[in-house]
């Protein structure tokens, strides 16, 4: 049940609990529907009054002359179940709980939401709430403001999505200063039905909405299921940017976990995953969410990061140079032609490269000349326009000669009219013709990166799938095993027959239990061997300082078998030893961790990222939730701050960066395929130059005896 017109565009609107007291809630949010002259028929209800506000009152929504299309309930939680019966046995179609007492203060809360919603989900009727703000929408056909905030906010192409009903009376505020206008505005509070995806769904339809923001909490939605929706939005037919902040980010997320993966993602990773496979463009403030707004509003998405900065002062047009280069972009270098162009209609004293300096003195005419020559240069995908106001500037006709430009061109145009006051009346003609313009150069570039972003998402390539053929059976087989003898805590032989099931190439080891044994193993490879501690209490061997490398000969091997092990008692005395692992070196090659972690009801979390002992140190590493293809691991891949070090980097050979993405295809088909993989990393895991494939240097795996198959989910 997506149809969300009769909370969103109700005919008519009962509010229940209406108040005759000034102050109240139930009084406030009638007066605001009152005096946001709604175009529908107002009932209030309320059984000690006669009338509110001059407008008949009934005692309860059976007595109501018609049943309304929305039911706005302010009542305690016991009295609210009794409003919603009511309004099931009416046949309202949508209800709204503005008041609080739920699931947020106890248990009791709790049972009466969980019975609120199963009465109107058995009714059909869709449910905002409770503990919420309310609904807006702004559209003359409809001029609905169905909450507790007194301004009725402009209408535009915005629409804004809250889990927060006190942030939004601050938005609605910010939003009036900014000229914003939004074509609808829902504050959601505790999602006991209508959520974010129900809504992003909704407003994706809506022809009035062009632009979604979300100020985000917390989701609940299973991590593949809200991934492949929301790509639909940001990248259907009709794609419709989604722009988010999200609470918390700087709170401590990771959980304690026995892989480097659990440990390293937290809730940041989760969050960071969902976005950038879905298309979101994340905010890091209130502040830039609504510079990328109004970016975004503009509908003009740039084909590259090619960007040209017009400008009447030297400093502001240097800060947004150097904010251009920070947020992905270039500065565009402009063909002969062009420079002579601008040659012919600027001063000596100006500069003709980029960024283009106009000079302090610039008329109208200057600004129209130059801003027309550069935006019309092949090797210019859009351009950012910045006036500080001089005594001889004309902000007001600077603006004109913009918009002129702007209407010519389908390349996106940002300014920067520096100041308030002297300004101001350039600023208005700018907003009112819908071109973004912002107080401070650096805010204007980095929403330019924030449209570059998208477009990059919006024109992304699609690789061929790779066919792999994995052994599914054997590896549940494995698994299926180690869980009956209550082995949960796989090290590295046990891992490495179910990673070898999924194509992960290993290599010879043996488990030996005395020096003897690992120096007759070492022999007969006649190769060095590494040589790692085995025991279920010490998960990571390096704390242990139970690793040693290129060991070599009988004799050294054995040394090596005594000293691992002493140290290994000196760390933990009571850790069961079962041995030393010897394996043979793994051949030259990049260090990586590929990994993965099951969040509940998210979902598997995969990592790569550069490896070895300093993965938590330098944390260079991405996520995306299982399943992936080709092309997921490719952005995987390409996303480390270290991706050149994999492309080759002072005279190394390029690493098998195609092996790479098997390998995190394949990573993905096992923990999709096997839920009771808990955690896993796979670190090292030894990419070899290209061509020549990669080695699994070190395994760990992690089972849930309670893991259950999830749903076939196709790629992401």
């Amino acid at each position: 049940m997506q149809n969300l017109d009769a909370i969103l565009s109700p005919r008519s609107v009962a509010v229940v609990g209406a108040s005759t007291t000034s102050g109240k809630t139930g009084h406030d949010v009638f007066v605001n529907i009152l005096k946001g002259d709604y175009q529908g028929t107002l009932f209030p209800v309320n059984p000690r009054a006669k009338a509110i506000k001059s407008v008949k009152a009934y005692p309860s929504l059976p007595d109501l002359p018609e049943p309304a299309d929305l039911a706005i309930i302010i009542l305690p939680p016991e009295a609210a179940l009794r409003a919603v019966d009511d309004a099931a046995e009416m046949g309202i179609k949508g209800i709204v709980i503005v008041s609080a007492g739920f699931r947020e203060v106890g248990e009791e809360g709790r049972r009466i939401e969980e019975a609120i919603t199963a009465r109107c989900r058995q009714a059909g009727i869709r449910l905002v709430g409770p503990n919420c703000l309310g609904v807006i929408n702004p559209d003359p056909a409809v001029r609905l403001n169905a909450s507790f905030s007194a301004r009725m906010p402009a209408f535009g192409p915005i629409s804004f999505i809250s889990q927060s009903g006190a942030l939004c009376a601050a938005v609605l505020d910010f939003a009036a200063d900014r000229d914003f206008g939004f074509s609808k505005f829902i504050s959601i509070g505790n999602k006991a039905d209508v959520d974010e995806l129900d809504l992003l769904r909704y407003l994706h339809e809506d022809p009035n909405t062009q632009v979604i923001m979300i100020y985000l909490e917390e989701l609940r939605q299973k991590g593949p299921e809200f991934i492949q929706a929301v790509k639909k939005i940001t990248s259907g037919d009709r794609p419709t940017p989604v722009l988010v902040i999200k609470s918390g980010r700087t709170s401590e997320g990771a959980r304690a976990a026995a892989s480097h993966t659990g440990s390293l993602a937290g809730w940041e990773g989760i969050y960071d995953a969902l976005f950038q496979q879905s298309g979101i463009i994340r905010a890091d403030s209130i502040e830039e969410l609504f510079n990328y707004a109004g970016a975004f509003s503009n509908k003009k998405i740039p084909l590259g990061n090619k960007v040209a900065i017009v400008t009447n002062a030297g400093g502001p047009g240097i800060v947004a140079t150097d904010m251009t280069v920070s947020s992905g972009l270039e500065l565009a270098k402009f063909k002969e032609e062009t420079v002579e162009v601008l040659a012919s209609h600027l001063p000596p004293t100006a500069n003709l490269h980029n960024p283009v300096d106009v000079i302090g003195d610039a008329s109208q005419e200057r600004y129209e000349n130059a801003l027309g020559a550069v935006i019309r240069d092949e090797g210019v995908d859009g351009a950012l326009v910045i006036l500080t106001p001089q005594s001889m500037t004309n902000a007001l006709g600077t603006a004109e000669a913009i918009g002129r430009i702007a209407d010519r061109t389908t390349k996106p145009i940002l300014c920067c009219f520096m100041g308030i006051v002297d300004v101001s009346a350039g600023v208005k003609h700018l907003q009112s013709h819908g071109i973004p313009v912002f107080r401070f150069p650096e805010h204007a570039a980095k929403s330019f990166g924030g449209l570059y972003k998208y477009s990059r998402w919006l024109n992304r390539q699609y690789l061929a799938e790779f066919n792999l053929e994995h052994d599914r059976e054997r590896a549940s087989q494995i698994i299926a095993q180690c869980l009956a003898e209550g082995r949960t805590c796989l090290g590295e032989l046990d891992g490495k027959e179910i990673v070898q099931c999924y194509g992960f190439e290993g290599l010879p080891a043996v488990l030996a239990k005395t020096g003897q044994e690992a120096a007759e193993f070492a022999e007969a490879l006649g190769t060095a061997v590494a040589m790692k501690i085995v025991s279920p209490q010490i998960i990571h061997k390096s704390d242990a300082n139970g690793v040693e490398l290129h060991i070599k000969g009988g004799e050294a091997v054995k040394e090596a078998f005594d000293r691992i092990v002493e140290r290994a008692r000196r760390f933990n005395a009571e850790a069961l030893i079962e041995g030393v692992l010897v394996q043979q070196m793994a051949p030259p090659g990049e260090e990586v961790i590929v990994g993965a972690s099951r969040y509940k009801d998210f979902g598997a979390l995969l990592m790569f990222g550069l490896g070895g002992i300093f993965v938590e140190v330098f944390r260079d590493v991405v996520f995306r939730f299982a399943p992936i293809g080709r092309n997921e691991a490719r952005r995987m891949v390409t996303g480390i701050k270290g991706f050149n070090i994999l492309k080759g980097f002072r005279g190394k050979p390029p690493a098998d960066t195609e092996a790479l993405e098997r390998a995190l295809v394949s990573l993905s088909e096992m923990v999709t395929n096997h839920p009771e993989i808990k955690e896993l990393d796979i670190n090292p895991l030894m990419v070899l130059e290209k061509g020549k494939g990669s080695v699994v240097a070190d395994c760990r795996i992690i089972l849930d005896p309670d893991g259950r198959q999830s749903e076939s989910i196709e790629p992401i």
